[in-house]
């Protein structure tokens, strides 16, 4: 598969996860066998918001163009960088819609699911969030949703009326992780380079 050199990929992996996940993994092993893993960003992003998308930014204005991967947090961090980056689209996997609502619960000592760093999750990370959220998106055809239903942890119906005006491809079943996450990175090319099957996607009742 023919993937442009001026284009630049970053997974942007979701909260207290880090480059060591399995998706990112499995990101980084098919760009390895396309020959292509220079094209690849895998960072490990700080778990202060404000930070994070700084970590990103940087990478995106080094790009002629970038695709991000955003997973759960990362979707909704990749959301925010392609409303303000003309060169920038995403492909959105499970997102959450508006985590400073999600996450307030859980406030407190919390832990990094991979490298095991501990910090304590405040006020300070919500008002971040908070800032980082976009009532609505003035670039909705610079994002692919990739949503599974059976979402444990996310309820996809947020995610699909969101981005309803966004290309989505839905499917039933699966997970919070993303079954079959793997089967997806050829279309997430795709994407990437235009050439997207319509057929493949899912409509959906625009909202």
């Amino acid at each position: 598969m023919q993937i442009p050199a001026d284009t630049h990929f970053i997974y942007v992996h979701g909260f207290n996860s880090s480059p060591k996940s399995y998706k990112a993994r499995q990101t980084l092993h098919y760009f390895e066998q396309l020959g292509v893993a220079d094209q690849l960003s895998v960072p490990e992003l700080s778990h202060f918001p404000a930070e994070a998308i700084g970590q990103l930014r940087n990478l995106v204005e080094r790009a002629d163009r970038a695709l991000l991967i955003g997973s759960s947090l990362g979707g909704f961090y990749s959301s925010w960088i392609t409303e303000h980056y003309n060169n920038a689209r995403a492909v959105l996997v499970n997102p959450a819609v508006a985590p400073h609502r999600l996450l307030s619960p859980l406030l407190g000592e919390t832990e990094n699911y991979h490298t095991g760093q501990r910090y304590d999750l405040t006020e300070t990370h919500m008002r971040q969030l908070e800032a980082l959220y976009l009532s609505q998106l003035n670039h909705p055809e610079r994002l692919l949703l990739l949503q599974q239903e059976g979402d444990e942890t996310l309820d996809y119906r947020d995610a699909v009326g969101y981005y309803s005006a966004s290309d989505q491809i839905v499917q039933p079943g699966g997970s919070h992780a993303f079954e079959g996450f793997e089967t997806m990175l050829p279309w997430i090319i795709e994407f990437a380079t235009g050439t997207l099957d319509p057929e493949i996607l899912t409509h959906v009742p625009r909202v």
